[in-house]
């Protein structure tokens, strides 16, 4: 259980190491954009190419050429979607989703908050851990692509940030506000 053989660790240390300097060398000449957050197309590519190392370091069966073809694919696969995403707006609303309006001007968007499985408790917990204070002054939580809330009080201003969400899907339609 704690130990088999030194084999194994020796095969962890051969094959760890290169395929480690691999990852960071495919990394890098991919650019930063390979391992941001921005959406959950983005973090599904982090989690497997972790999930390769993993996999390459720890089960025989693997080697290290396989681990790395696979490291390649998924940054080449990664790559070609962003780069599609860039130039035709139909890739781009394939992968990625569009930020919702949740709250606006201290009222909540019920619609929308039930759209997106959200709890006027998950909201109110993002206002108190970004800070700010009471809720008549927050002007709008936006539930974002990658999954986190972006709160906007009066100081943070409205200007383009906040036309981005404002849409007819993210109408309440009790309201009718945005």
């Amino acid at each position: 259980m704690f130990f088999t053989d030194w084999a194994d660790l020796g095969r962890l240390l051969v094959v760890g190491i290169p395929a480690y300097m691999a990852l960071v060398l495919f990394l890098r000449i991919s650019g930063k954009r390979t391992l941001t957050k921005l959406n959950a197309f983005d973090l599904v590519i982090t989690v497997a190419l972790g999930s390769t190392l993993s996999a390459v370091l720890l089960n025989k069966s693997i080697s290290l050429t396989e681990g790395v073809l696979a490291f390649g694919l998924l940054i080449v696969l990664q790559y070609c979607i962003t780069w599609l995403s860039v130039r035709w707006r139909s890739i781009e609303t394939i992968v990625k989703s569009e930020p919702t309006l949740l709250l606006h001007q201290g009222r909540f968007l019920d619609q929308a908050m039930m759209q997106q499985r959200i709890t006027r408790a998950e909201v109110l917990s993002a206002i108190r851990t970004s800070g700010k204070g009471e809720l008549s002054a927050i002007l709008a939580v936006v539930l974002e692509t990658d999954g986190s809330m972006s709160i906007l009080d009066s100081t943070s201003g409205t200007g383009d940030a906040l036309t981005v969400v404002w849409s007819p899907n993210t109408v309440n339609q009790s309201t009718g506000a945005p």
